[in-house]
């Protein structure tokens, strides 16, 4: 549905050139909810605004349902942007119209009739959660509230596409949660394409089914999402995963405290990674049955991603050296990941000499 090719954005300030983009290339299907991941300055945000071309790439093409936007004429142009909404970070709604208004307000030039428009303003506003708020001012709204108008004067042309620029990084916690779940709401029923941008994996893993990761202008990792998180090839990436699952949060803690980490001659301090079936098999029991193997969790986590499970433990391994071996073997042959983390150091015993 949508497709960049070798897309450049350049630009120049004070004599220097500045490489927004570089020789990007993706495709997002339809109905697909798209997360383009990356920190501030990657390129992410002037890279989403090439695809209804708020940003005119320097080079490459724009191909959204087979043809080239970039070849439009500007009538073609203004027919294709109403296709695509888009919401903001900081919702850019107009404070002094009511809620009902800031809607309308986008069908203004739709040629619908005054009736017309004021059944697709409950409609929408119905659809977004706030019917009982078409008469108040954004004023008066909370974060979430604002977002859902947003959302609902993007919808007010019917549009394929939505585009999400950071749309909750100014949004709590639990706000987010609601918006992400009003968004996957909007890709089920209405059939959206979604490209969400945004510098949070966690984010991404609550609502994407792809993923790409952008770092100084340059798509340098792109997948569906529960490859991402199980085979991250890349450093950036892998570092977005760690934090988005804890597990280095987790891992910091237990390392903080040597009553968790003071290991015995026997032991060993270990993470396991694993996906799909293994995560419903009783592999650690049979670490003990099979090769008399003690396990002791000391962090657990599992994730569900597009009905697929993803999990991390950190665990202490106790037992004797070469059926350690045979278990980690056993495990990895399973296909769980095995990263050792920590072993015990043994000292070197110093005989004193005895001089006759």
């Amino acid at each position: 549905m949508i497709e960049l090719k070798n897309i450049d954005v350049t630009f120049y300030q004070k004599k220097q050139q500045i490489n927004a983009v570089n020789d990007v290339s993706l495709r997002i299907e339809r109905e697909d909810i798209f997360g383009i991941v990356g920190y501030s300055g990657a390129g992410k945000s002037t890279l989403v605004r090439v695809i209804n071309l708020l940003q005119r790439p320097t080079s490459g093409k724009v191909i959204i349902n087979g043809k080239n936007i970039l070849d439009f004429s500007s009538k073609e142009l203004r027919l294709q942007r109403k296709k695509i909404g888009m919401i903001f970070q900081h919702f850019n709604l107009m404070k002094e119209r009511t809620i009902f208004g800031n809607i309308d307000f986008s069908l203004k030039y739709s040629g619908l009739t005054k009736k017309q428009r004021r059944e697709k303003v409950e409609e929408l506003l119905e659809l977004v959660g706030l019917s009982d708020k078409k008469e108040a001012y954004p004023s008066q709204l909370s974060g979430g509230q604002k977002q859902r108008v947003a959302i609902a004067r993007a919808l007010a042309n019917d549009p394929e596409i939505l585009l999400c620029d950071e749309a909750t990084s100014a949004l709590d916690p639990k706000t987010t949660i609601q918006i992400l779940d009003l968004l996957k709401k909007l890709n089920r029923e209405l059939g959206l394409t979604i490209v969400l941008i945004t510098h949070e994996m966690q984010v991404v893993k609550e609502i994407c089914n792809k993923v790409a990761v952008m770092e100084d202008g340059q798509v340098i990792e792109k997948n569906d999402i529960v490859s991402i998180f199980s085979q991250p090839k890349e450093a950036l990436t892998k570092d977005f995963i760690r934090t988005a699952t804890h597990i280095d949060q987790a891992l910091e803690t237990i390392l903080q405290h040597p009553s968790l980490t003071d290991l015995g001659g026997n032991e060993v301090l270990v993470e396991f990674s694993y996906v799909g079936e293994q995560t419903s098999e009783p592999l650690i029991a049979q670490l003990y049955s099979k090769y008399h193997v003690v396990t002791n969790i000391l962090y657990g986590n599992v994730e569900i991603l597009q009905q697929v499970p993803i999990g991390n433990l950190i665990v202490i391994l106790s037992g004797e050296e070469h059926q350690r071996e045979k278990a980690l073997s056993f495990l990895e042959q399973q296909g769980v990941k095995v990263k050792i983390l920590k072993v015990r150091k043994v000292k070197e015993k110093i005989v004193p000499l005895h001089v006759i």
